[in-house]
């Protein structure tokens, strides 16, 4: 598995409650180029329209040697998943505050071009904080304890 582009932000800004592998609709030179790793997913997110669902703001930069078509690099971008995935996600994303952002996107052991997407609730200030200082408190034991052994 060949990773391409890690959400970084979506652990600490989001609470993560299911998580989905839907394949990508790419054109022409795309695949080249995110084989390449010239994709970011840093301020992406999904929405699903019309019993599809689609990956907005995915950048992938055009591949050096296209020649003739170069898709738009910002253009949404398809994603492929189960109908009755699909049917669960709408009726998921329709409560409030629960939003489809990508959390990685990487190439399977067949070469298919896969995204991780997430099922998320944002999180408030004040839990981003709290999360810090769990995880500070947590680094602080560990290393108490590899002190005392």
């Amino acid at each position: 598995m060949k990773v391409v582009a890690v959400n970084r932000k979506a652990k600490r800004d989001y609470e993560i409650l299911e998580t989905y592998e839907a394949g990508i609709e790419l054109k022409g030179s795309e695949v080249k180029s995110l084989r390449e790793g010239k994709g970011s997913i840093k301020d992406a997110f999904a929405r699903v329209e019309n019993g599809e669902v689609w990956l907005y703001n995915f950048h992938i930069s055009p591949y050096r040697q296209a020649s003739v078509f170069v898709p738009d690099p910002e253009r949404p971008k398809k994603l492929l998943l189960h109908k009755r995935e699909i049917k669960r996600l709408a009726g998921k994303v329709s409560e409030k505050g629960l939003t489809l952002i990508p959390l990685k996107v990487y190439f399977n052991e067949r070469g298919w071009a896969k995204v991780e997407l997430a099922l998320a609730r944002g999180r408030k200030l004040y839990d981003k904080r709290e999360a810090i200082k769990r995880r500070m408190l947590e680094r602080e034991a560990e290393r108490a304890m590899k002190r005392y052994r």
